[in-house]
């Protein structure tokens, strides 16, 4: 997964303008609505939510409006009606998807007692849902290594443009602006990762970061979905080995 961040430098001031722009009475900049939605109007706003989430989940956060609408089987002037912005709506499906996996975070938490199998049930949920290819970069920052030649400053995955784009690849961007969905996630995940390094049964080096860029790291986007659910099981199976303390 690599996440494009020439769409997210810029979300919160675009979400406001066009919260500005937006006809008074129909809905709000975020997608969401001051009054309630007919029922085809209903319809089609969850057309276009399931189709950016799989669009964007197969081709990235660069994908066109257009392709979601052609997804979506509706104009792209429709598309553009509930979200006057594509920034507004990637934001939209970037918080969803951020609410979805502070929400099995705290599943795992609270419903296994042993560390080191919160934390894997966590990981085997969340990549099992696909979350990880619709991850906003905010959460997935990571330290670059000074023996790279880079600064030790934050960094994000670079988002597909194209879907036969290459590997992760670590460019620089400025930090960015943790909303109050992205410091929940964190909050959740760093207990998991506490508790099972506290249990010794987690790598002492391990951050969240790294937790997070494995759920990145293991949701391929494959045109066969049993080949992906397959490919995402076996690589999650190798990374939580790496993940996993060893005793001396």
């Amino acid at each position: 997964m690599h996440v494009q961040d020439s769409h997210w430098s810029s979300a919160s001031a675009v979400a406001t303008g066009a919260a500005m722009s937006a006809p008074t009475g129909h809905g709000r900049a975020d997608g969401t609505r001051t009054t309630p939605l007919r029922v085809d109007a209903q319809r089609n706003l969850e057309h276009v939510l399931r189709a950016a989430r799989e669009v964007f989940g197969e081709l990235g956060y660069g994908a066109p409006m257009e392709d979601v609408a052609r997804r979506a089987r509706v104009g792209v002037g429709t598309v553009y009606r509930r979200f006057p912005s594509k920034d507004v709506l990637v934001r939209r499906i970037a918080e969803e998807e951020t609410s979805r996996l502070t929400e099995q975070a705290r599943a795992a938490l609270g419903q296994e007692d042993e560390p080191w199998s919160a934390l894997s049930r966590f990981l085997r949920t969340s990549v099992a849902s696909g979350a990880g290819r619709l991850l906003p970069p905010q959460v997935l920052r990571v330290g670059v290594a000074e023996e790279h030649g880079l600064p030790d400053q934050a960094r994000v995955p670079q988002q597909r443009t194209q879907p036969a784009a290459g590997d992760l690849r670590l460019v620089p961007e400025e930090p960015a602006l943790e909303d109050a969905g992205t410091a929940q996630l964190l909050d959740v995940v760093g207990q998991l990762v506490e508790r099972a390094r506290t249990a010794g049964e987690l790598r002492p080096d391990v951050s969240v970061s790294d937790v997070l860029l494995v759920i990145a790291t293991a949701a391929p986007s494959l045109p066969d979905a049993a080949q992906q659910a397959a490919a995402s099981a076996r690589l999650l199976d190798i990374l939580l080995e790496g993940l996993r303390s060893r005793p001396a």
